[in-house]
């Protein structure tokens, strides 16, 4: 197993100078946030650590270099947008981008592209489903062609604005079993987080012994749910007025059960820490400090 740490929390940092702290503070890959060049959407979008719509030969040569120089991987692209929304010029957009990760992570030689299948919140499922029959099987074909292997992480995106359904269908094991149905390829599979199945109260170990075969990235991160005021709010609240996002170790997972069960399906994929900790976000010394804190926490099962 390759530990390391996704890079959009060192927005502060250049491709380099994230290469470095990797090199510098134990970790042997980082997936990188390769976003579009502009103005970020969310929290965690919009950092561009390596801009995949300008790699020319020159660029991809000094990026491999830099990297074996460091003694570095890069685990995945990591890119996260809604390729199935109601806008459709921002679907346009983020399918191009999503084509362009692609073809790049082939020229770099990066085995893994990390993304969401997205959802138009305000459709119907059946509607939802055409789209993403539509736009999917072409993306797959493209990344078979490629031999870029795609890994779609199962977070819902439903947080606090996402009303009514969240913008991510692939948030349950009911819709990865029709997904992986419907597009039946070895370049689609899963960048499973954990934490996502906390909060919607499910079991969050079971899926790495279910879809082991299409366990290609992890993502590490925690979440707490807070059952006084779940019981507060109810079901109906946005999914934040009742859990947080936590550094591992911090949240309910028993990280020593799931990296248990990673061993157990012989997992040697990459594990990466994902840090969405608001407690650590006031300053570059707080993500800083919630890497190693994070990284320290982990290391007494993965180095």
């Amino acid at each position: 197993m390759k530990f390391g740490f996704l890079s959009a929390i060192l927005s502060e940092y250049t491709f380099e100078e994230v290469v470095d702290y990797a090199a510098d503070n134990g970790f042997a890959c980082v997936e990188m946030a390769c976003w579009p060049v502009g103005k970020a959407t969310r929290r965690y979008a919009g950092v561009t650590h390596i801009d995949m719509s300008k790699l020319t030969p020159t660029k991809v040569e000094s990026i491999q270099k830099y990297l074996k120089e460091r003694n570095v991987e890069i685990s995945a692209i990591g890119y996260y947008p809604n390729v199935l929304t109601g806008d459709l010029e921002d679907r346009k957009i983020a399918i191009k981008h999503l084509e362009d990760c692609i073809v790049g992570a082939d020229k770099l030689g990066i085995p893994v592209v990390n993304t969401f299948i997205g959802r138009n919140r305000l459709e119907t499922p059946e509607q939802n489903w055409k789209d993403f029959t539509s736009v999917w099987k072409k993306l797959i074909a493209s990344a078979e062609k490629h031999k870029v292997k795609i890994a779609i992480e199962n977070c819902p995106m439903y947080f606090t604005t996402e009303w009514p359904s969240g913008d991510n269908l692939a948030s349950s094991p009911a819709f990865w079993d029709k997904m992986f149905a419907e597009i039946k390829s070895d370049y689609f599979g899963l960048n499973y987080d954990p934490s996502h199945l906390v909060w919607q109260r499910m079991d969050y170990t079971k899926p790495i012994y279910d879809y082991q075969d299409k366990m290609y990235h992890f993502h590490i991160k925690d979440a707490k749910f807070y059952a006084d005021k779940y019981n507060q709010v109810g079901l109906f609240a946005t999914p934040l007025e009742y859990h947080s996002p936590k550094l591992p170790g911090l949240g309910d997972i028993e990280w020593g059960q799931v990296v248990s069960a990673l061993n157990d399906i012989r997992y040697e994929g990459a594990a990466v820490l994902e840090i969405e900790d608001k407690a650590y976000e006031g300053s570059l010394e707080d993500k800083l400090k919630a890497l190693e804190l994070a990284r320290d926490y982990m290391n007494q099962y993965i180095r």
